[in-house]
């Protein structure tokens, strides 16, 4: 299993010594700062499963790094842990209210410390903690590598696993294929997002059972309802030319080759060509033409 990964943003260099080398020895995998900017430079790099923020910080402060986490989609779901003198009741009334799960005055007990970060991340990380998951009639146990549906054991391979693990850690949320890449595969990672796909395909035929309704649902984007080109990957959107007979795909392969901000001059635009223009290549024209531009 792997280790939980927590950020911790802290200017006192001595007290994030301490709070570093104790839950190394808990077996986490820790990344520091003293910055705010820098905290959600690397929070955006690489989403951690829980922050450990001090309020009083350079660059951005502790409390405005908590509200751009939250309003992130990426990080919106990260527990947060305000670590900070400020004591006052309303103080920690305005840390909860911005988005925190708990607030810890110093000076603290790191034992105390290291006991609520477990707290919260079995909470909403059950698989952090080694415990099971459970999503409607599907099991998982993380520290037995088992699927469980309707009590029958469900061979699953390492990466459907994977997967199917980030889909019950996060059950009703929607994910694009980048960010499946991402989260399964690592931001480093080059596999194709067409990879993706594969995988989806077999974690389904690897926990259907007969009578059951699929676990794993697909949305289908529509183009010119995504803010950012990056979600136009997922969808497709078709024209048939009278005249040759055939139809005119916008996909990834043909059309989207780098993620560009959909505004709504080219959505309606391409709209237009899509409904009435003669030549399906007067639509692949235009969109080519915006790209390079």
């Amino acid at each position: 299993m792997p280790a939980p990964k927590l950020l911790l943003v802290e200017d006192d260099t001595a007290l994030a010594e301490l709070v570093e080398y104790r839950f190394r020895g808990e077996g986490y995998d820790v990344r520091t700062t003293d910055d705010g900017d820098e905290a959600l430079l690397l929070a955006a790099e690489d989403a951690p499963d829980l922050v450990l923020l001090d309020w009083m910080i350079g660059g951005t402060s502790g409390i405005e790094v908590c509200r751009r986490l939250r309003r992130n989609k990426d990080t919106a779901h990260v527990p947060i842990i305000m670590l900070t003198a400020r004591s006052d009741e309303d103080d920690r009334i305005r840390g909860l209210e911005i988005g925190a799960d708990d607030y810890i005055t110093k000076p603290f007990s790191p034992r105390e410390l290291i006991a609520r970060v477990g707290a919260v991340l079995r909470r909403v990380r059950p698989a952090l903690a080694g415990e099971t998951i459970t999503v409607g009639d599907l099991s998982l146990d993380p520290t037995a590598h088992r699927v469980m549906r309707r009590g029958t054991p469900m061979k699953v391979g390492p990466t459907e696993f994977r997967l199917l693990r980030h889909f019950m850690e996060h059950p009703g949320r929607v994910f694009s294929r980048g960010q499946l890449l991402d989260a399964v595969w690592g931001s480093g990672s080059d596999i194709e997002l067409r990879t993706v796909d594969v995988h989806i395909r077999r974690l389904r035929q690897a926990v259907a059972v007969p009578g059951a309704a699929d676990p794993v649902r697909t949305v289908r984007s529509v183009p010119c309802t995504a803010a950012l080109g990056a979600s136009l990957r997922t969808a497709t959107a078709s024209y048939m030319d009278p005249a040759a007979e055939r139809a005119i795909h916008v996909t990834e392969s043909t059309a989207m080759t780098r993620p560009v901000m959909m505004d709504a001059w080219f959505c309606l635009t391409l709209a237009t060509r899509l409904l009435h223009a003669r030549s399906g290549l007067l639509v692949m024209a235009e969109y080519v033409r915006y790209l390079q531009g």
